[in-house]
């Protein structure tokens, strides 16, 4: 099993942490975990928040790329709708080249309705502009020349250069729930990348239609990546101190108040869904996360292990308010007395 880190670049109001502190202490971060054995670096975005989460995915993976030599570098996940695909297609093209092809394409449509708002793009339209921007992205990237017509989108002949390193072109991973788009991303044969706002009973109901689809189409499954926030120091005490207002702050302010504006459910460990935002603490989902000291995360992710069989674990430890030599504490400790265990 491996491990990599994910970042968001969220800053709560009071924590008196600054944007530009955040995207340091990535940057210094990256490449002594790429020493520790990290195998890959993450980010993950959103639009229009109060806390800076990223909205240039791209650009901070950019950053990434200019960093490390090995790691793989991706966006887990961009929200494809809300980027016009010829431009997006070549933006990837370029940092593939520049990581030297160690770029992972993680994409979704999005489910924010703010988010579709402020861009101007219908949210009902979701679904059909990240699937036909996917088809125009890959025959972009294969295509000499190429053209598209599309009810969305329309390019007329032309070519994309440079091409993507990687060939045919960077994996596509599908960060989604929904059945539909699972069995979508197993017959696009994407690697599916698992949220961490889902319980461990969450990830395996929704690896089963993903499985199946996979399955049918005669496509053997080659990653099974899940994201989890993740935090280990000396003692439990000590975890829960640093980590858990930074899970009650990111619950809240996005998985919880995006569940009560009914833009995607946030479920409770017994499966019932969360509408009111201050229903949510750090004690509400204490099983869906790994934070404690390291023989607790041992243990659990070895449940994790013995449920859904991850290749790798992205773990999120940067998270919001968590002071950059603090998460770097973790990230330390983590590789030292966690990832043997995994070897």
């Amino acid at each position: 099993m491996k491990f990599g880190l994910l970042f968001a670049h969220q800053v709560p109001p009071e924590s008196g942490i600054s944007s530009q502190e955040t995207y340091r202490d990535m940057l210094r971060c990256l490449p002594r975990a790429e020493e520790l054995g990290y195998v890959s670096a993450f980010q993950c975005s959103h639009h229009i928040q109060k806390d800076g989460f990223c909205p240039g995915p791209l650009v901070a993976m950019a950053g990434a790329a200019a960093v490390t030599e090995r790691m793989r570098i991706g966006t887990a996940v961009l929200l494809v709708p809300l980027y016009a695909p010829l431009k997006l297609a070549e933006d990837v093209a370029v940092i593939d080249n520049l990581s030297g092809g160690r770029f992972v394409f993680g994409v979704a449509p999005g489910y924010v309705s703010q988010e579709f708002a402020a861009h101007g793009v219908p949210r009902e339209e979701r679904v059909g502009r990240f699937e036909e921007a996917l088809d125009l992205m890959i025959q972009a990237w294969t295509g000499e020349p190429f053209s598209f017509e599309g009810r969305y989108y329309r390019v007329p002949e032309g070519r994309v250069t440079p091409k993507p390193v990687q060939s045919p072109h960077p994996p596509i991973w599908y960060g989604v729930s929904a059945p539909g788009s699972l069995r979508r991303a197993a017959a696009r044969r994407s690697v599916q990348i698992m949220s961490p706002r889902h319980g461990l009973a969450e990830l395996e109901a929704h690896f089963e239609p993903y499985e199946a689809a996979a399955e049918a189409a005669g496509w053997a499954i080659p990653e099974r990546p899940i994201i989890r926030q993740v935090f280990v120091a000396p003692t439990m005490a000590e975890a829960e101190a640093k980590a858990a207002p930074a899970v009650d702050y990111l619950y809240r302010e996005l998985y919880g108040a995006a569940s009560a504006a009914g833009d995607r459910v946030l479920r409770r460990d017994d499966g019932s869904v969360i509408d009111d935002p201050t229903e949510v603490a750090f004690t509400t989902f204490k099983d869906r996360y790994i934070i404690g000291d390291p023989d607790f995360a041992i243990r659990r992710i070895r449940d994790y292990q013995a449920a859904v069989n991850p290749s790798e674990m992205i773990c999120w430890m940067h998270m919001p308010g968590v002071a950059g030599a603090d998460a770097m504490a973790s990230v330390e400790l983590f590789a030292s007395e966690v990832m043997p265990h995994f070897v």
